[in-house]
């Protein structure tokens, strides 16, 4: 097994050659934009103090968030430890711009799993519907935006706002390429200036050289435990846009009346900014690790997607194996072969706020950071791993090899 698997990770690596070399062009582009970012804010170390109680007049704080928003092409943007992942900074931006009596319109079908108890699509008592606030979907055909079907609907104009998902989220299809979101947004905007349009950006920042608020798009949220936080940030999330709408997440977020003004950084700026600096390398080793597992995995016959050589749209890779029993020895490589709980053996579990039972390998230094090297999955058919994360391309690589050892021991 051991010179079989040799010559696999030889022949894969030399194939990727040409793939990486494309990767590396975007993280140098996207490197200079964040530098240039930190240049022009005069970044120095005062703005690594803390503040405490109220947090009035943080500087860092403020300085980080107008460098996100230079950045991410936004207007302005909210960056706080309080966020506490995705999913509340997600939650925030959808309280903060809807009100009662509203209607949103998610475009590519339903959100990730974790958003159906924030929509009321299950039930609970705090979610948008127990507000009175509306839900509609529309599904994707195949892998593309309905258009037709988009353009009809916003034409009422009784949506007040339109939300989408860049990743894939638990589902087998595409992530929203830039250009596919560009065109939705024309589209939406043909019949509909007033609409507000948000999209979810978690596992898609700096992939490529662009970001959805360059193609039209209102609000973009993430968390800091992906790919903005370069492995380095232990927590937090952002939204970013324009600025009437940041102002409104504010609120939502701390209090009516206080907005963006309150929120102690309590020893975090230094985290943020040097992870943010971090973040287009440690998102190129992300996406080469992808690519390596890709690879590797459809020559042992495996369905993956996306295929190693196809252009991304977010660091997350799947792969189809097609019955539990692998799917979990999968996983539980990925654990032996991460440098925290090597040890320990992930099993299936019911979690909070997902419908079927879920296996999550994460070895990581921050507790569910996802721009380390992790892999998770539910456990329904056709059962499909979604691995992603890497902070370096040497650590990712060995911690899929690891994981195929576990999956050549089962067959």
């Amino acid at each position: 097994m051991e010179k079989k698997l040799t010559e696999l990770v030889n022949s894969v690596q030399e194939e990727i050659k040409p793939v990486f070399e494309e990767i590396d062009k975007i993280c140098e582009y996207n490197s200079k934009k964040v530098l240039t970012a930190f240049q022009e804010n005069h970044v120095s170390e005062m703005h690594f103090n803390s503040t405490s109680g109220y947090g009035y007049g943080d500087v860092g704080r403020d300085t980080i968030e107008n460098i996100f928003a230079k950045v991410l092409g936004a207007e302005d943007a909210l960056v706080r430890a309080q966020f506490i992942s995705g999913t509340h900074a997600l939650t925030v931006c959808l309280f903060g711009l809807l009100r009662p009596g509203d209607t949103v319109l998610s475009i590519n079908g339903k959100p990730y799993d974790t958003l159906d108890s924030v929509i009321g699509i299950e039930e609970n008592p705090c979610s948008l519907k127990s507000y009175n606030i509306n839900y509609e979907q529309i599904d994707l055909i195949g892998n593309n935006f309905n258009y037709k079907a988009i353009e009809e609907r916003v034409a009422k104009k009784d949506i007040k706002l339109v939300i989408m998902q860049r990743s894939r989220g638990y589902d087998l299809r595409k992530s929203l390429s830039l250009e596919n979101i560009k065109k939705v947004v024309e589209t939406i905007r043909k019949v509909n200036l007033d609409v507000w349009i948000m999209c979810d950006n978690c596992y898609g920042e700096f992939v490529d050289t662009e970001e959805p608020l360059s193609m039209g798009v209102d609000v973009i949220v993430g968390s800091l435990i992906k790919n903005l936080g370069g492995g380095i940030a232990p927590n937090g999330g952002y939204i970013a846009g324009k600025k009437e709408l940041v102002e409104l997440c504010s609120q939502r977020l701390t209090a009516p009346g206080l907005g963006k003004e309150v929120g102690p950084t309590l020893g975090i700026n230094r985290s943020f900014l040097q992870g943010l600096f971090m973040a287009p390398s440690v998102v190129a080793s992300s996406l080469k690790t992808a690519v390596f597992a890709s690879r590797a995995l459809e020559k042992l016959g495996y369905v993956v997607e996306p295929s190693y050589n196809e252009k991304r749209s977010d660091i997350v890779q799947t792969i189809r194996f097609g019955n539990p029993e692998l799917l979990i020895k999968f996983c539980q490589g990925i654990q032996m072969g991460s440098p925290i709980d090597s040890n320990t053996i992930p099993e299936p579990w019911d979690m909070p706020g997902y419908t079927d039972k879920v296996i999550m390998a994460a070895g990581t230094f921050t507790a569910g950071s996802s721009i380390e090297l992790s892999c998770d999955a539910p456990i329904r058919e056709p059962f499909v791993a979604f691995l992603q994360g890497g902070l370096t391309y040497e650590y990712g690589k060995l911690g899929v090899i690891k994981a195929i050892e576990n999956i050549l021991k089962e067959k």
